[in-house]
């Protein structure tokens, strides 16, 4: 069985060691794939282990039931989240426009034991979450094309419930690509945000009750 790999911070106690053995697989698949990968719609592009254990921990310590990722590649993050889900009876749903991306994410998925807590849409995000009701959704986890959240960002607003937290990841990484969205965001005086140094930099927000 794969080691976990050292210097991990606060690593979910109590998950099976089945899915933490999964977890290190697609770290490593993830690494070497886009290493070797130049282009982009075949790279996995996922979070840093570090971001994984920091949105379980937010998901378990908000109590997030409803929860919408916005990205799934090959299924890594929605993994984290949904470990999070499981142990407070929460749900994720996740959209990812490629059927490639939403193949893989489907197997690993299947392979999790998470599968009862996970549902996969596959299509435009900015269609998809048009559909949903208001305020239907506690946390929002947004890992997708950069240049789409200004446009997505109403549609976003209008889901999230009162209270509710955004989180989205590369604020640090791809600053320039997400000056526009955070600087959006920031402004709305509805909202309270922060950015924290995980992973590729979190940039948060949270609507006012």
């Amino acid at each position: 069985m794969a080691k976990k790999p050292q210097g991990s911070g606060c690593s979910p106690s109590g998950s099976s060691e089945a899915l933490q053995a999964l977890l290190v697989e697609l770290e490593q698949f993830g690494q070497e794939n886009d290493a070797a990968i130049a282009n982009r719609p075949r790279r996995m592009l996922n979070i840093t282990r570090d971001t994984g254990e920091f949105l379980s921990v937010l998901v378990q310590s908000t109590n997030a039931q409803r929860i919408l990722e916005i990205g799934t590649s090959n299924g890594y993050s929605t993994l984290w989240l949904a470990q999070g889900a499981q142990k407070i009876g929460g749900h994720v749903t996740t959209i990812e426009q490629s059927e490639f991306k939403l193949e893989l994410a489907a197997k690993n998925v299947e392979r999790s034991g998470l599968s009862e807590v996970i549902t996969q849409l596959c299509g435009e995000a900015g269609g998809l979450i048009e559909n949903r009701p208001d305020a239907n959704v506690d946390l929002i986890f947004l890992d997708a094309k950069r240049s789409e959240y200004v446009h997505w960002w109403p549609t976003i607003k209008r889901v999230l419930r009162k209270g509710g937290l955004l989180v989205v990841d590369n604020a640090a990484s791809h600053a320039d690509e997400m000056a526009a969205f955070m600087a959006l965001v920031s402004a709305d005086a509805d909202v309270t945000t922060c950015t924290v140094p995980v992973g590729n930099g979190q940039f948060l927000a949270t609507l006012s009750h």
